[in-house]
């Protein structure tokens, strides 16, 4: 691929005015575009003619010999020009696209490409232009992974739309929370955006459990299960910040808190703490 640069124009004394010179591919492309004219009349004014079996044949071929005319004027696949990859495998987005160089590069049926790009599991969206004379570009939007979906005993990758990413070769993404339920996937947008108004705790959740489709319990990196109730999660999540911010909860001996009362806080206790709170005065 080249690298053009456009110099700043020196001072100089003006200068007579020149003829502007076209570039070489516009004069024979002036002829192609009569052909294709010649095309859209053929599709547009004259169909009931498309009952003989003679003119689809010459259709094709009058399409044909006006596309080779654009490729002997020089409008070729010369380069791809990708933008918004990231983790889309550029060998895969390649092949899909099935483009070779010194190929029409009007003859390139941009939608069905677009529509094959989208078949990859990293690509969200594409947009596909010709860009005369040379060049195919090419702009995708990839999927954002969102968490880990435990789906008939396998986690699988999914993003914000619950669509899969990834069933395989996982492992780098073994930071994200994971997901249990069959409707997690579609529910946990609005979970993660209530937990992000507490990054520092949300660092900490690696687990969420749909219940019942209707809320969630959280698993904690210490193992405590925190149960948030489905009215007003958010407002429970932010009395746990509290919590945790000045008493430290989740740094005691618990292994579950229940959220789902407003007006109370219910602990349960790891049973050697509750024997040692039900019998204080024996050293055990």
């Amino acid at each position: 691929m080249r690298l053009l640069t456009k110099k700043p124009a020196a001072t100089k004394r003006r200068a007579a005015p020149r003829r502007r010179i076209q570039p070489r591919w516009v004069k024979p492309l002036a002829k192609t575009g009569f052909v294709l004219a010649l095309l859209g009349g053929l599709a547009g004014g004259g169909w009931y003619l498309w009952s003989s079996d003679t003119i689809p044949e010459a259709a094709m071929e009058l399409r044909a010999n006006a596309l080779e005319l654009t490729r002997k004027a020089g409008l070729t696949v010369a380069d791809v020009l990708v933008e918004g990859r990231g983790r889309t495998d550029a060998g895969l987005l390649l092949a899909v696209l099935d483009v070779n160089r010194g190929d029409a590069l009007l003859g390139i049926d941009v939608e069905a490409a677009r529509e094959r790009l989208e078949s990859i599991n990293w690509v969200r969206s594409a947009v596909i232009e010709r860009r005369l004379p040379h060049t195919l570009y090419v702009r995708i939007e990839e999927r954002q992974p969102m968490a880990l979906w435990q789906r008939d005993d396998k986690l699988v990758l999914v993003d914000a739309e619950g669509v899969v990413i990834l069933r395989d070769d996982i492992a780098a993404f073994g930071h994200l929370p994971v997901l249990v339920g069959d409707e997690a996937p579609k529910e946990a947008p609005a979970l993660l955006a209530v937990l992000e108004t507490a990054p520092d705790l949300r660092a900490r959740v690696r687990a969420a459990t749909l219940v019942g489709e209707r809320r969630w319990n959280l698993l904690f990196d210490n193992g405590i299960d925190v149960r948030l109730p489905e009215e007003d999660p958010a407002g429970a999540w932010t009395r746990l910040a509290a919590l945790e911010r000045e008493h430290k909860v989740l740094a005691k001996d618990v292994v579950a808190i229940d959220l789902r009362f407003a007006d109370r806080l219910v602990v349960r206790v790891a049973p050697e703490t509750a024997k040692r709170l039900r019998n204080p005065g024996k050293n055990t």
